[in-house]
């Protein structure tokens, strides 16, 4: 069983000892401990408020994606979507895809998932040239296990090694997903978004 299965899985009995080191992270006395990469972004990716769903096929994959959708009230609505792929993979839902701004939610796949501080790292390949505050409110993220890094200049690295001979434009990352949680100093003037993400093991 992955680490994902044990950290997300609410029947397994042994998630005491990840819960015991998400205490001793936030310690103010205690030396931060180097956690797993995939724990830290686990961690991290929640604390920020982001909802979490980790999939260990394409078929749960669709299940998750359903659930958001029920519970949501979201079938039938408008889908901003940029990606053919995507629109093909999670057709059959009676959505809407285009590329209005004023549409139910955003669907994305992402360039990284960076775990030091549980962000997602976007670029032009995902959202063209627009900005965060100019997408839906509501994110539903499809990215894969072997997209996790260690931090942000690793995602960049990335980003530089697969496009050698163009990098992407408007790079950014997203890392505030609670809507109605009070900003503190250091994400003022971030955009908010209320961001599910679909996690898909290929490792």
């Amino acid at each position: 069983m992955s680490l994902f299965k044990r950290l997300l899985n609410p029947n397994y009995k042994s998630d005491e000892k990840a819960k015991k080191g998400q205490k001793s992270d936030t310690s103010k006395y205690f030396p931060e401990e180097k956690l797993p990469v995939d724990e830290r972004f686990t961690y991290n990716f929640k604390k920020n408020g982001g909802k979490f769903l980790y999939c260990e096929d394409l078929e749960e994959v669709l299940e998750a994606f359903d659930n958001i959708l029920m519970e949501n009230d979201w079938y039938e609505k408008e889908v901003f979507c940029l990606d053919e792929q995507l629109q093909q993979r999670f057709d059959g839902y009676n959505l809407t895809f285009n590329k209005r701004m004023s549409s139910t939610f955003f669907l994305s796949k992402c360039e990284s998932l960076v775990a030091n501080n549980g962000s997602i790292l976007l670029s032009s390949h995902q959202i063209k040239e627009k900005k965060l505050q100019e997408l839906p409110s509501n994110f539903i993220i499809f990215a894969t296990t072997s997209q996790l890094v260690e931090n942000i200049s690793e995602g960049l690295r990335n980003i530089k090694n697969q496009n050698k001979r163009q990098i992407p434009s408007n790079i950014t990352t997203i890392q505030d997903f609670e809507t109605d949680r009070e900003k503190d100093f250091m994400s003022y003037g971030s955009s908010t978004k209320n961001l599910y993400l679909l996690l898909l093991e290929d490792l």
